[in-house]
């Protein structure tokens, strides 16, 4: 019995251990982002220690289809530790005004699996704190699908336009270079 008792509280107290240190960390990801059409909210430390590819999306815009490649992308190389992350914006006055909306478009439309968050600004003082810290960084979007390459020590940050396809070899290219061989 006392035997038992052991075990347990050993495996509690690994799993404590294990859960506190995937939720911390101390860098620009520290932040809790509510998912969208959801009222679960992710701690983006869970992320620590992975390569990210931070979007700003939009659902009535131009380059709206590289949802597709987004979700190709994510396909590839999720097994290898990239995590590809969205952030629906209204910045650009392209989004939905219905949260519920955007969620078809992502999710229905364009079979999205990776995580996207709610909708939130991603320019200026009212950006979310993901996209103030970007923005600092390197630069505001000047359009919808800018994407972010961050390096999984959070140390380099690779802005690339929204001409930038998610499946083109300069992306794909950067991407290979961040992950673990």
């Amino acid at each position: 019995m006392i035997k038992s008792l052991s075990m347990l509280g050993l495996a509690c107290g690994l799993l404590f251990a294990s859960h506190a240190n995937a939720s911390t960390c101390e860098d620009f990801t520290n932040v809790e982002m509510r998912k969208l059409r959801s009222d679960e909210s992710l701690n983006l430390c869970q992320f620590k220690d992975k390569p990210l590819l931070i979007v700003n999306t939009a659902s009535n815009c131009g380059f709206t289809g590289q949802f597709e490649g987004l979700e190709k992308l994510h396909q590839k190389y999720k097994d290898k530790g990239l995590v590809v992350l969205g952030f629906p914006s209204d910045d650009f006055f392209q989004e939905e005004d219905d949260e519920k909306e955007t969620a078809k478009v992502c999710f229905i439309n364009y079979g999205v699996t990776f995580d996207m968050f709610a909708t939130s600004e991603v320019r200026g003082s009212d950006a979310n704190p993901i996209f103030q810290h970007l923005n600092e960084v390197t630069s505001s979007p000047n359009w919808n699908f800018y994407k972010y390459l961050v390096s999984a020590d959070r140390k380099t940050i690779k802005r690339f336009n929204s001409r930038t396809k998610p499946m083109s070899d300069e992306l794909t290219g950067e991407i290979e270079k961040l992950l673990p061989r």
